[in-house]
């Protein structure tokens, strides 16, 4: 016999607030919150080599790049994730008044 268990959907408020106390990162999937893997010495590798092959001007254009413990917010996806890389044309825009969900992604990658 198998048990059903009812899916818990949470609000991006909860999804937040839960996050600031969590040992270790989720995603927050439209009200799901999934727990990520942990990453792999090969994996860390190739985030790396892009960060340091990226430039940093492109026909003199400032960018920012930022990897892996940098929340990025997609709204129209309601999505909460922590790309590999993401790269972010001038300044960052911040979710809230605190400097850890940017939302102003020019490019995000996750491996």
């Amino acid at each position: 016999m198998v048990l059903q268990t009812e899916k818990r959907y949470y609000t991006p408020e909860e999804y937040l607030e839960l996050e600031e106390k969590a040992e270790y990162k989720n995603e927050y999937r439209d009200g799901e919150i999934i727990p990520m893997t942990g990453g792999t010495t090969n994996h860390n590798k190739i985030a790396g080599n892009c960060y340091k092959k990226f430039p940093l001007k492109v026909e003199e254009q400032d960018y920012e790049i930022y990897f892996g413990d940098v929340r990025l917010w997609i709204s129209r996806y309601r999505l909460y994730t922590y790309p590999d890389l993401m790269v972010v044309k001038g300044k960052p825009i911040y979710e809230g008044s605190g400097t850890t969900t940017i939302v102003n992604p020019l490019l995000s990658r996750s491996a």
